[in-house]
């Protein structure tokens, strides 16, 4: 096989195949007018259930548990298969075209927030919730925060593209981003062997942003990968993923905005809490 070269100045000659290569674009912006739905709830989200977007329903599931009914929202689906996500309303209230984007109507005039870890941010001050208020306890959160925003971009778009969605199988970035994705694994392992949970001995706003991607593929649950990455090698990450995984809230919030899987798994939107308990009721007695 020819040694690709790559051209004096990169320009788009045709799709590169594999999954999402009909919706990328190098621009970014709107590709067509269209308005967002509204509910009734001061919280509307617009999302997909991925690991990005199952880390906000995650958050206001918890708070709604807690008794936070200002937490109350509308869930709408985005179909970033069908380009939902450049609609002009969409692009008006997170202009880099990607879930979640939550709208915040409660206030004079609506905050849009986007990016995940924003959101989470945005609504543990909010609420005063998940995020502690000591300085040390706090940064130790937002370290931990900060580090999945900036690690799950290998997992995701590195291991996960190139082992799952790219249209042939290449050793050399499989073999690189999978290293990186064990390492990953390895200092998980190793933080939840002092901890009870990511940041220390509460649960906070990094287990949420943290569970989606490493508990999800902990459990099997993510790229069908959990054999290749030998998961079950980390204890402790499998003790952390397993007792997140239980949390009703995590049940409830993990299900929002999910279009495929076993019918008590999937709920495209989510307009009050009964739409849940209804999916939920589904799931076999275990």
């Amino acid at each position: 096989m020819a040694s690709y070269v790559p051209a004096k100045v990169w320009t788009q000659e045709s799709d590169n195949g594999g999954t999402w290569a009909s919706i990328n674009r190098p621009t970014a912006g709107a590709r067509h007018e269209q308005e967002l739905p509204v509910g009734e709830h001061p919280l509307q989200l617009y999302s997909m259930g991925t690991p990005n977007g199952q880390k906000v329903t995650i958050m206001l599931e918890e708070l709604l548990a807690l008794g936070e009914t200002a937490a109350e929202y509308d869930a709408h689906l985005i179909k970033i298969g069908d380009g939902d996500q450049f609609s002009s309303g969409f692009v008006e209230i997170n202009p880099n075209s990607k879930i979640p984007a939550l709208l915040d109507t409660s206030t004079p005039t609506p905050i849009n927030v986007f990016e995940s870890g924003a959101i989470l941010l945005y609504l543990a001050e909010k609420f005063g919730r998940f995020l502690p208020k000591d300085l040390a306890a706090r940064s130790q959160v937002m370290n931990w925060l900060f580090w999945l925003q900036g690690s799950a971009p290998y997992l995701g778009g590195g291991f996960g593209h190139f082992y799952a969605y790219a249209p042939e199988k290449f050793e050399y970035p499989i073999n690189r981003f999978a290293m990186e994705t064990k390492r990953q694994l390895d200092l998980l392992d190793q933080q939840l062997a002092k901890h009870e949970f990511i940041a220390g001995d509460e649960y906070s706003i990094a287990d949420m942003a943290v569970w989606p991607w490493y508990g999800n593929l902990a459990l099997g649950n993510l790229y069908d990968a959990a054999t290749f990455l030998d998961v079950e090698s980390y204890p402790n990450l499998q003790r952390w993923a397993k007792q997140i995984g239980t949390r009703p809230a995590v049940q409830r919030g993990k299900i929002v905005n999910r279009t495929w899987g076993e019918p008590w798994e999937m709920l495209a939107e989510r307009h009050q809490a009964q739409d849940i308990d209804a999916v939920l009721t589904l799931a076999p007695s275990k």
